[in-house]
C-alpha cells in the first residue's frame, strides 16, 4: 500500500507548498522595479534572469558583477542597473540544446508573498517570451506548480501590464 503524499517520514512532516501558476508577477526586492513576470519551470534546475552591460569586478579580492536589467518583456524602460556577489560560475543548457558559461548571482524573489534567496544565472533572454524564469532550486523551497493555472499571487494594476506589452 503506498503512503500518503504528505506523511511523516525521516526527515519530519511533509507540509503541501504554496500552490503557484506556470507564469506569476513576482517582486525583486534588490531591484528599484515593483513587478517583474516570471515563467516558473519545473524543468530548469537553476533560475535565470535576462542581464545585460555585464561587468565582472572584484571588491577587497571578492568577485562580484554589475550589470543591468530591463524588467518588461517588449520594452527597454526602467532598466535598473544591480551589483552583485559572484557565487558561481557554470555551463548551462538551455532548452534548445545548446549550452553557455553563466555567472550565478545570490538574489531574492518574492513570490506568493514569500521572499525567497536562490542563485540566479544572468543570462541573455532578450529574445525569451519572459525576462525571469524560475527553477526548481527557488521552487524547491515551499511551492508547488499548477500548470493549468496563472496569476495566483495576483496582477499589478493595468497600467503596469501594458508596460510589459511595451504599450
Amino acid at each position: 500500500m503506498a503512503e500518503p503524499a504528505n506523511s511523516n517520514t525521516a526527515d519530519g512532516p511533509h507540509e503541501p507548498g504554496a500552490v503557484a501558476g506556470w507564469r506569476e508577477w513576482v517582486r525583486l526586492p534588490q531591484v528599484p522595479v515593483r513587478w517583474i513576470k516570471a515563467k516558473l519551470d519545473t524543468g530548469a534546475r537553476s533560475s535565470a534572469i535576462h542581464a545585460f552591460d555585464v561587468e565582472e569586478h572584484t571588491v577587497d579580492g571578492e568577485p562580484r558583477v554589475s550589470f543591468s536589467i530591463h524588467p518588461w518583456q517588449r520594452s527597454d524602460e526602467d532598466a535598473a542597473r544591480l551589483d552583485a556577489p559572484v557565487i558561481d560560475q557554470r555551463l548551462v543548457r538551455s532548452s534548445n540544446g545548446g549550452s553557455e558559461e553563466r555567472l550565478v548571482v545570490p538574489m531574492v524573489i518574492r513570490l506568493l508573498g514569500r521572499d525567497v534567496t536562490t542563485e540566479m544565472t544572468l543570462s541573455n533572454r532578450d529574445e525569451m517570451g519572459f525576462r525571469l524564469l524560475i527553477g526548481r532550486d527557488a521552487l524547491s523551497q515551499g511551492f508547488l506548480v499548477d500548470s493549468s493555472r496563472s496569476y495566483v499571487g495576483g496582477r499589478p494594476r493595468r497600467v503596469v501590464r501594458r508596460k510589459n506589452w511595451g504599450r
